[in-house]
């Protein structure tokens, strides 16, 4: 079981890769995944242009989002629909709860929804006597294990089918030792229809609300959430402020964009549009949230990061990410925009998270609302020194890097003594407690001469001169004299 956790992200990561082969598997199940995405992103010529029109889509958006929500609240309840307005999670989550209690629901099934595993709603509605079922295969795993998401695409992905086998005989009762997938998917499928045909209420998140209508998307590939909202007679529909677009003509490139970028399909399964209670006897409910986004949207350097369409596409790619898991993050959010989003909310707990970055660069590139997702986390970087959230650690580092690099003499001088004695060093000397930075990499291979020295002994060839031993150029004239 994964529980909150004080320890920065280095300690949790540093648990994760203590088993090497986990550590390789999740690595290259995401680089698959990352690679499909590649792959359906090249048979789309205006690829480029569809990010573009997502980003513009989405920065017209912010910029008017007070009208368009406002917008969207008129056309929403022109169409039958009740909506509910939350400053917090603890607001939204008294909302849900209220409306559960007029209507005497016990028992809800619950469609992935990363808002509410940002606001705690399912250890919530349990404290106050609710059931809540997450409907989604890998979140019904993952809420058997007692776990969060670790991905907020796929969320059992840390998770072998060895394990789930043996929950699923644990808890429904299948075959010990069962690791065949169809059996055990049909299995979760025949219990969770009884969750169903059972439940109270259908709750769900919300990919894309659209302003001109009144309406919303919510996109799955299992269509638990079409059954989730079938049969109850009440629907709960919640979701973050930022989850709005203007128009219907701006959905065809949302949706074109996100399966690709999330898993590498054309589209998803599902992508089901509501428009009000599906009939006069039922209740549509929908609850905007903010909870610590209108800080963001007041921010020059982070607004974009509310371009977001949760595709997960950043986590595929990212290096760190990969090899560290989702849970070493402790945000609801883990990856790239996790590290964006944590520190926003609380920079004194997640401090860790914008270091927990390569600056690579490839979270930016796959974007597909175009994110500046480096350059966002290079400035929380700066944000944490002048809130003094620096560990000690870094600061020592970065001050000793700073002595070196303003005095180029000890720099020339370290480089040439380290590419003469570190070689030469047994082992134990170079790979042991003090420098966890070895602990799973290898010191590349010294070069025999520096970059300066090379240099020079270009120069020197073009020119005629002969290089002295400190890199230095002397001509022939001026040796002559």
């Amino acid at each position: 079981m994964v529980t909150a956790s004080s320890r920065p992200h280095p300690a949790e990561a540093a648990a994760f890769i203590a088993n090497p082969k986990r550590a390789s598997w999740h690595d290259q199940t995401l680089w698959f995944v990352r690679s499909k995405r590649d792959r359906a992103a090249s048979t789309i010529p205006e690829w480029e242009e569809l990010r573009q029109a997502a980003s513009q889509i989405k920065q017209h958006t912010l910029a008017n989002l007070g009208d368009l929500l406002e917008q969207f609240e008129r056309n929403a309840q022109a169409r039958g629909a009740v909506v509910h307005w939350a400053r917090d999670a603890a607001e939204h989550n008294e909302i849900v709860l209220r409306l559960l209690q007029e209507h005497g629901a016990k028992k809800i099934v619950k469609s992935k929804s990363m808002l509410t595993e940002e606001c705690h709603l399912n250890p919530f509605l349990e404290r106050n006597g609710i059931e809540v079922v997450d409907t989604d295969l890998g979140e019904w795993i993952v809420q058997l294990r007692k776990e969060p998401p670790s991905h907020i695409v796929m969320p059992a992905i840390h998770t072998k089918r060895e394990e789930i086998g043996e929950l699923f005989h644990e808890h429904i009762g299948t075959e010990k030792g069962a690791t065949d997938p169809l059996y055990l998917t049909r299995a979760a499928r025949k219990e969770l229809r009884q969750k169903f045909l059972n439940a109270d209420a259908g709750l769900t998140g919300v990919n894309f609300a659209i302003a001109e209508t009144g309406g919303f998307v919510v996109c799955t590939n299992e269509g638990n959430a079409d059954l989730g909202t079938s049969l109850p007679k009440l629907h709960i529909a919640c979701m973050g402020i930022e989850k709005l677009i203007p128009k219907a003509a701006d959905l065809g490139v949302f949706l074109r964009l996100l399966a690709r970028s999330a898993t590498g399909q054309p589209i998803t399964t599902y992508s089901t549009h509501f428009h009000g209670p599906r009939n006069p006897e039922c209740e549509l409910h929908i609850v905007l949230v903010d909870n610590g986004r209108s800080d963001i949207l007041s921010t020059d350097e982070f607004r974009r990061s509310l371009n977001c369409i949760r595709c997960g596409a950043c986590m595929n790619t990212c290096p760190v990410y990969r090899r560290s898991g989702g849970h070493s993050y402790h945000n609801t959010v883990p990856g790239p925009i996790g590290s964006i989003l944590g520190a926003a909310s609380d920079a004194k707990k997640h401090y860790s998270l914008p270091h927990a970055c390569s600056l690579c660069g490839s979270c930016s590139d796959v974007c597909p609302v175009k994110i500046d997702l480096h350059s966002q986390l290079y400035t929380w970087r700066n944000k944490l020194v002048l809130k003094n959230l620096l560990p000690e650690s870094k600061k020592a580092g970065m001050k000793a890097a700073s002595a070196i690099f303003s005095h180029p003499w000890l720099y020339r001088l370290l480089g040439r003594a380290a590419r003469f004695w570190v070689p030469k060093l047994p082992r134990f000397l170079v790979y042991n407690p003090l420098n966890p930075w070895g602990k799973q990499r290898e010191l590349p291979e010294f070069p025999k001469t520096s970059f300066r020295e090379r240099m020079a002994v270009r120069k020197s060839a073009a020119s005629g001169a002969a290089p002295t031993a400190n890199g230095h150029e002397t001509s022939s004239s001026s040796s002559h004299h």
